[in-house]
């Protein structure tokens, strides 16, 4: 088996062993999630009789914009893990170890990712639960969460990549406010493209947010739209495939460094 596979193996099952130790981390990183999707939920049912909207069912529209939402959110914090890391002086330890430094970049993507999966599962199944119809059936489900996934591959990446840059808590949260809610709103999470204003809808095209957004939601259609669903993963997998790649130069410089 290939040695930095299984280096990334090795630290992903560290990685996530802290996670099984401290399950109380990922239930409290579903809450805000979970309210957003019962309340946004019930509050805005009747925008769909908009005419535009497209839908019959707020429900039903808005559980892919959460599931994207979230990913998202809890990726744009990998960076924090890094500097504790950092500052534990854990890193350091594993620079002299014969562990490869791809592996220490890729294990915290496939640790995200995977927490990813459980935690769109969660919302998915809430969803239905509350009365969400998935009419693209378990293959739409799956394009929504590799689509959540990849758009989580690319702000995980980034935010360790920030992480060892700057090395200050204050960067990382200043960065994640600025960017999480002009991303969110600057797509299709809960409001129709048809209806945004068409400044909107030109940035929306430009938007990983909305490219994930797009591939669930073409995916969980009645009569998917394929073309749409990999045209919108490609991009999400090739802007990934970039950002892990950059964040690997940046632990390579962040190794000459200390």
């Amino acid at each position: 088996m290939n040695g930095t596979l299984v280096d990334t193996l090795w630290l992903t099952h560290r990685r996530l062993s802290v996670v099984v130790r401290q399950p109380g981390y990922l239930v409290i990183t579903m809450v805000q999630p979970v309210i957003w999707l019962f309340l946004f939920g019930s509050l805005f049912r009747r925008i769909v009789e908009l005419p535009g909207f497209g839908v019959t069912s707020y429900l039903d529209y808005l559980v892919p914009g959460i599931v994207v939402m979230n990913a998202l959110s809890f990726n744009s914090w990998a960076g924090m893990g890094t500097l504790e890391e950092i500052q534990r002086g854990t890193l350091n330890r594993f620079l002299i170890t014969p562990v490869r430094r791809s592996a220490m970049v890729s294990c915290v993507v496939v640790e995200h990712g995977l927490s990813t999966v459980v935690q769109s599962l969660v919302i998915v199944l809430l969803g239905g639960a509350g009365g969400a119809h998935y009419p693209g059936g378990l293959l739409g489900l799956l394009v929504l969460i590799t689509a959540a996934v990849l758009l989580g591959m690319v702000f995980s990446a980034l935010s360790h990549t920030i992480g060892l840059m700057v090395r200050r808590r204050e960067t990382i949260i200043a960065l994640n406010t600025l960017l999480l809610l002009p991303l969110t709103f600057l797509s299709s999470a809960f409001m129709s493209a048809q209806l945004m204003p068409r400044w909107m809808r030109d940035i929306a095209g430009f938007n990983p947010v909305n490219w994930a957004l797009d591939a669930g939601r073409s995916a969980l259609a009645s009569d998917p739209d394929w073309t749409t669903v990999l045209t919108r993963c490609g991009g999400l997998a090739a802007l990934a495939a970039l950002l892990v790649a950059v964040s690997l130069r940046g632990f390579r410089a962040y190794q000459r460094s200390v």
